[in-house]
């Protein structure tokens, strides 16, 4: 079987799936030198122009910089510093707009040239063979470098392999229309190419290295067959113009028939590609210690008088550029970074050339013509699935990435698209597929990095609560030995184990003390207001019986009044010839007694009243609490209690009535008692008329009296009955 070396020494290549051949236009730019430009007037410089991370600030606004001086300190793997492309001073730092598809703005640090250019202290390799590996990466890697072609991937990173290593492949294809920055570069600077190159061969000793280049290119292709010609292992691999041959999987499967699969690197197949230009940065910084500043950038387009290649400062304007080629068309700008295929329009002519900016597109009117087209549905034509070289569905990608469905996206292996533009180029719909492929890839890898922090955030709490549950058995493991120790401790027999022993002993008393204590108030409290609410019940009992005791002291009293003056009417009458007259004595006996009868009830009532009222003060909210529970119960009580509660009422009513009727006809008897059978005839004489008025004067009153004390005996009956039945 022919081997790959020999089929390359042939001629014969493999052939990639798709691909177009659009108008080169390269006839612009690619006879004309490379130029060297004055400085502009202000370098705006982003902190991040490769894949991965932005590097640390080393300078602040105020400072002066050299040339070559580093600006930011890389410490991640993924991230590159910036250096300063000329001596001047640090302006400011701030987001300023930078170029991106959309428009986005970063970190920037704004650099004012002081037009001495001064270099920093450099250190020159001649003999860079000396050098060990390690000096080498870490040389370029503090020079900034990162995958010129497009990429930005860090250089560093793709040298530092530990794999064995097949195939070098350096990338000269340049196959993208306008572009003819790395034709120019291998014409003027093919030696120092070569150095990079076998820089490159020195870390990574491959067994050979292939220079892909395509057939329209035939000055570089000279240069780098005459510079290699007393070179082992290097092999100048001619291919056919075919677009897009610098894509490195359809260079690597042009070159040695070898297909790298989805998200596999092509080292671990023993194949390590890097590009024209990155070449000659390596040889610029391992040998003459000039980190990444510069680059060659194609500014091109029929809306320019002069295009050309230049030296670009990176951090120059595009829109000095355009000035120094003589932009036709300030009324009228579309300006493209990159080639027309994959390229973006920038939103501001203001944004500054980066690491990876190859070229600047000016087209003309009629060059854009084909893509002021408006977009209009697909004609399911399957030209676009033809032409792609990753051998995709560009249409059905096309729909899933309006839907924003990412799965299916994944499934249909989106991020294998190389945007190159193809689909779109062949599309009679004008449909710009990329543009959807674009924002699809943006919006998946902002999911994947919140995915990413989400099960960051679930792992540190997975890890807080594990380290929490070990704290809490190591803590009750302490507390176990701890209490196991001063068990033993105590148990030893020692004087000190017994001290020990009694103060836990003691301890342990009082607490018991203190929870029978707070037992103890706890019952206490409730039998107290058990107690205040008989008390309560209890004076209420008694201040009822000393006001009946008092009424009816007050109706003894009475009565013997009544009896004594009844005593004496009947004197009086016996009588007739001495005047009607009282016993004082008796009299006064009788009032005496009422008296005290009155001063007792009234003493009780007092005594009753003060009781009930240190009952109050003593607990008043326990006295509050019952009567709240008492009304409460009042309210909830059944209907038929409610009756029997009124039916009581009423017989009370009722016999204290009677009662008063009783004793209102029991003393008109009384009164009549003296009279005899002839009353007709005592009844007009001086002596009844004195008894009558006498009877007038005393015994009314007094028969009111004993009806109010019999009224009010009746009263207080009933209502012990009613206090009873509740």
């Amino acid at each position: 079987m022919e081997s790959i070396i020999e089929r390359i020494e042939r001629g014969h290549f493999w052939n990639f799936h798709g691909g177009v051949h659009p108008p080169e236009q390269k006839f612009l730019t690619c006879d004309k030198p490379i130029r060297q430009l004055p400085l502009p007037e202000q370098l705006t410089i982003p902190v991040q122009q490769n894949i991965g991370q932005a590097g640390e600030l080393l300078v602040k606004t105020g400072d002066y910089v050299l040339k070559g001086q580093a600006l930011t300190q890389a410490k991640h793997p993924m991230a590159v510093p910036v250096h300063a492309p000329t001596s001047g001073t640090i302006t400011d730092i701030k987001n300023t707009l930078i170029a991106h598809p959309s428009g986005l703005s970063e970190l920037c640090i704004i650099l004012t040239p002081d037009n001495e250019d001064k270099w920093k202290k450099r250190q020159i390799h001649s003999n860079y063979q000396q050098l060990s590996k390690h000096d080498i990466i870490e040389k370029i890697a503090d020079s900034g470098i990162a995958g010129m072609g497009g990429a930005g991937f860090p250089s560093h990173i793709k040298v530092s392999t530990t794999e064995k290593i097949n195939y070098l492949i350096i990338n000269a294809a340049e196959c993208e229309p306008y572009i003819t920055a790395d034709d120019l570069l291998m014409k003027e600077q093919c030696a120092a190419i070569v150095d990079g190159i076998k820089i490159l061969a020195q870390i990574l000793v491959p067994d050979f290295i292939l220079i892909g280049i395509e057939d329209n290119k035939s000055q570089a292709i000279k240069a780098l067959q005459h510079a290699t010609q007393s070179l082992d292992k290097f092999k100048v691999c001619v291919l056919p113009t075919k677009y897009p041959t610098g894509g490195e999987k359809q260079l690597i499967m042009s070159l040695t028939g070898q297909e790298v699969p989805a998200g596999v690197l092509p080292s671990a197949l023993g194949i390590v590609m890097h590009n024209i230009a990155t070449c000659f940065a390596i040889a610029d910084a391992v040998i003459n210690d000039i980190p990444l500043i510069k680059r060659v950038v194609t500014v091109t387009g029929q809306a320019l008088a002069k295009p050309q290649n230049v030296w670009a400062l990176l951090g120059t304007p595009v829109e000095f550029l355009l000035k120094q080629c003589a932009y036709q068309a300030p009324d009228k700008q579309h300006i493209i970074m990159g080639g027309p295929m994959m390229g973006f329009s920038l939103s501001s002519n203001k944004v500054p050339i980066v690491k990876i900016s190859n070229c600047i597109l000016a087209p003309s009117e009629k060059e854009i013509s084909f893509t002021s087209s408006k977009e209009v549905e697909c004609i399911r034509c399957g030209q676009c699935a033809e032409v792609c070289p990753s051998q995709l569905l560009p249409q059905e990608l096309q729909w899933s990435a309006k839907a924003k469905d990412q799965q299916q996206l994944n499934k249909l292996n989106l991020f294998d698209c190389i945007e190159c533009g193809a689909c779109s180029y062949v599309c009679p719909s004008h449909i710009p597929l990329v543009h959807y492929y674009r924002i699809a890839k943006a919006e998946i890898r902002q999911q994947n990095l919140l995915d990413i922090k989400a099960e960051k955030a679930k792992e540190r709490f997975e890890a807080r609560k594990s380290r929490l549950e070990r704290e809490k058995i190591a803590r009750e493991e302490k507390h176990k030995k701890a209490a196991e120790a001063r068990k033993a401790r105590m148990n030893a027999g020692t004087p000190a184990a017994n001290k020990e022993k009694s103060a836990v002993a003691a301890a342990l008393a009082r607490v018991k003390a203190k929870k029978a204590l707070t037992k103890e108030n706890n019952s206490e409290n409730t039998s107290t207001d058990e107690k205040l609410v008989e008390q309560n019940i209890s004076v209420e009992q008694t201040e009822k019986k000393s006001q009946v005791a008092a009424a009816i002291a007050r109706a003894k009293a009475k009565k013997l009044a009544a009896k004594a003056s009844s005593n004496n009417i009947e004197k009086v009458v016996s009588d007739t010839d001495s005047p009607v007259e009282t016993t004082p004595k008796d009299d006064k006996k009788a009032k005496v007694a009422a008296a005290i009868a009155k001063a007792k009830a009234k003493k009780r009532a007092t005594e009753s009243t003060s009781v009930k009222a240190k009952i109050e003060s003593h607990n008043n909210k326990s006295i509050e609490d019952e009567k709240e529970h008492a009304s409460s119960e009042q309210k909830t009580a059944p209907n038929d209690v409610k009756d029997s509660v009124q039916v009581n009422d009423k017989k009370a009513k009722i016999a204290a009535a009677v009662a008063k009727a009783k004793a209102r006809k029991s003393a008109k008897a009384s009164i009549k008692a003296p009279t005899n059978d002839d009353t007709d005839n005592i009844e007009h004489s001086p002596v009844n008329r004195v008894i009558d008025l006498k009877r007038d004067e005393d015994n009314s009153p007094l028969l009111d009296k004993k009806a109010r004390i019999s009224a009010a005996v009746a009263k207080a009956k009933a209502k012990k009955q009613q206090a009873e039945s509740k």
